[in-house]
């Protein structure tokens, strides 16, 4: 889509009667681009319509090694959706989102609000998912109380684990997950795939793993990919993980009542929600979710638990720790439907 043709677009969406306060969708479009999705593979599509916004799923950008039910993709378009009532909040537009089964779609229903800029909205742009060292300081009472109220949606609750044995029984199933993980070839192409190893490569995609978000050099893509086949391994990584985890102030353990696009969306919301909460306390946050990518893993996952039947979506570690350098985002022209 054209420059032309997504001012077009704009100027058609206000004059269907949204955005007293002049908001600008694709302002709103930007802010949503700005959420979590795996591998940095921005999986949406944005369709301006009457009365509010839709986000449909771009299978083209599906991961069928590491999500292979995509279920992934779809907590994607809910941290989307969540990024994108937050900002039409802040610009005088109210709402709700849903996934609408008929039409494999999350539909976002605005109407006009007065404006209000909440301490997410301040966190959108400053979210990111850091793949660093945090420094062990546990969360106080506060921290946990309003982590707690963020991670809850319907039909998604929120676990936050911070014994020590806790942190360690968790451990060992990441450890698990990258044993599994790394011993599946599909696993480890796909997976190069979305490595930028460079900032040349990672600005002119846009999308992607870029090498210095996961503590790796800038370097040649040839290099890269020589370097992920010789060194990267089940083994170094657990020992990172390991190390990550037992600095983490805690593990915040998403999961939903049923097994469904619904739940899957709502648990991507409430992800975003509890990520921007934690970056508005200046905390960090970054997932680690090889025990529920796993299949064989996740209902042993969920036992540890003790959710019973309920799915497991999705694992973060939280804690204080530097910021990191950012993943690119694409384009808005290049996500307009």
């Amino acid at each position: 889509m054209s420059d032309a043709q997504v001012r077009s677009a704009g100027e058609a969406w206000r004059r269907h009667g949204l955005g007293r306060h002049r908001a600008d969708p694709v302002e709103l479009v930007r802010q949503a681009t700005l959420a979590a999705s795996s591998h940095n593979t921005q999986p949406w599509r944005f369709a301006l319509e009457p009365g509010g916004i839709s986000i449909l799923p771009d299978l083209s950008r599906r991961c069928p090694a590491v999500d292979p039910d995509d279920h992934h993709l779809y907590a994607s378009l809910g941290c989307a959706a969540e990024n994108l009532l937050v900002a039409a909040q802040a610009a005088g537009l109210d709402g709700g989102a849903a996934y609408d089964a008929a039409k494999d779609r999350v539909r976002v229903e605005l109407e006009d609000a007065t404006p209000v800029r909440t301490t997410l909205f301040e966190a959108l742009a400053r979210r990111q998912n850091s793949r660093c060292e945090y420094d062990g300081t546990p969360l106080n009472e506060a921290e946990r109380r309003l982590l707690q109220q963020a991670g809850h949606g319907r039909g998604v609750s929120v676990l936050l684990l911070s014994g020590a044995q806790q942190k360690e029984q968790v451990a060992e199933y990441v450890a698990a997950g990258n044993t599994a993980q790394f011993g599946d070839a599909a696993w480890a192409r796909e997976l190069r795939s979305w490595v930028r190893f460079n900032a040349r490569e990672a600005e002119r995609l846009g999308d992607g793993l870029y090498g210095p978000v996961m503590g790796s050099p800038d370097v040649p893509r040839w290099l890269g990919v020589l370097f992920m086949r010789l060194a990267f391994s089940a083994r170094a990584q657990n020992r990172k993980d390991i190390r990550h985890i037992r600095g983490s102030a805690a593990i915040a353990v998403l999961f939903s009542e049923a097994d469904d696009k619904a739940h899957w969306v709502e648990a991507g919301r409430c992800y975003e929600r509890l990520a921007l909460q934690a970056t508005a306390l200046d905390l960090r946050t970054a997932f680690i979710n090889q025990p529920v990518e796993v299949p064989a893993l996740r209902p042993q996952f969920a036992a540890f638990l003790g959710i019973g039947p309920r799915r497991p979506d999705l694992v973060v570690r939280i804690g204080r720790g530097p910021e990191m350098p950012r993943s690119r985002r694409r384009a808005v022209e290049q996500v307009l439907a």
